[in-house]
Order: C-alpha cells, then structure tokens, then sequence
C-alpha cells in the first residue's frame, strides 16, 4: 500500500479521534465534579459529628445526596470510559479493515453504535447528577431558611 492509498483511511479514522478527543473533556469534566462531591462529603462528615439533632437531619440528607451524586458521577465516568474505548478500537478495526482490504462494516457499525450508546448513557447519568446537587441545593436553602427564624 502507497501513502496515496493511505490517506483516506487516514482521514476515515480521524472522526472516532475527534470523538474521543470530545468525550475526554467531558470525562475532565466529571472527575471535577466528582472530586467536588467527595471533599464536601468530607467536610459535610466532619461537620456531622459536634451537630445538634436538627443539624443532623440536614447533614445526613446532604450526605445522602451526595453518595448518591458520587454513584451517578461514577457511573457517567465509567460509561464515558467504554465511549473512549469503542472509538479506539473502531479507530484500529476501520484502519486494519481498509488495510487489508477487509470488508467490516458491521463490525464498524457495531461499534459505533456502542460508542454512541455509552456515550448517551454517559450523558443522561451526567444529566441525573447535575439534577440531584440542585435537590441538594434545596434541601441547604430549607436548611438556611430555618436557621434564621431560631
């Protein structure tokens, strides 16, 4: 095989390159978000423990969101993961496909369609996520608004 013939599997396997490019951000994205979510869980703990009753009901319930905002994040990530890793090996089989001369388009297919299906799983978990830490932010504001009328 010449570079001329070369070049347009080149070109082919650079879209899934791009995708996993994109989905790295996103993963960038999550593990932020997943770091936030253990250090205030943290500091949420530490607070738990000299609480008052009231205090603690509040604490607990935020604590409580919080595992679960980590399984979702955790979740996000790992779908992310299998995204990134479906592009890569689609990237690998259209490469070899074309340079064998193989015909794999339903392995291509195949892939895509999981890379794609992760990928949309990854971003509805993500979705669940950002929707639980705004029912954490409510139960912190009922939280406040009670404090001030003690």
């Amino acid at each position: 095989m010449n570079l001329h013939d070369l070049i347009p599997i080149l070109q082919i396997a650079v879209g899934p390159v791009i995708l996993i490019s994109g989905v790295g951000l996103l993963l960038l994205s999550m593990t932020n978000r997943f770091g936030r979510v253990i250090d205030r869980s943290r500091e949420l703990a530490l607070e738990l423990r000299p609480a008052a009753e009231a205090e603690r009901r509040q604490l607990l319930a935020q604590l409580d969101i919080l595992s679960t905002r980590a399984s979702r994040l955790r979740q996000a990530s790992a779908l992310a993961i299998v995204s990134v890793l479906c592009a890569a090996v689609l990237v690998i089989t259209i490469f070899v496909a074309a340079l064998e001369r193989y015909e794999g388009g339903t392995v291509v297919a195949v892939l895509f369609i999981c890379c794609m299906g992760s990928l949309i799983a990854s971003l509805w978990a993500f979705l669940l996520d950002i929707n639980l830490s705004l029912r954490a932010l409510k139960v912190e504001i009922r939280a406040a608004g009670e404090r001030t009328r003690e």
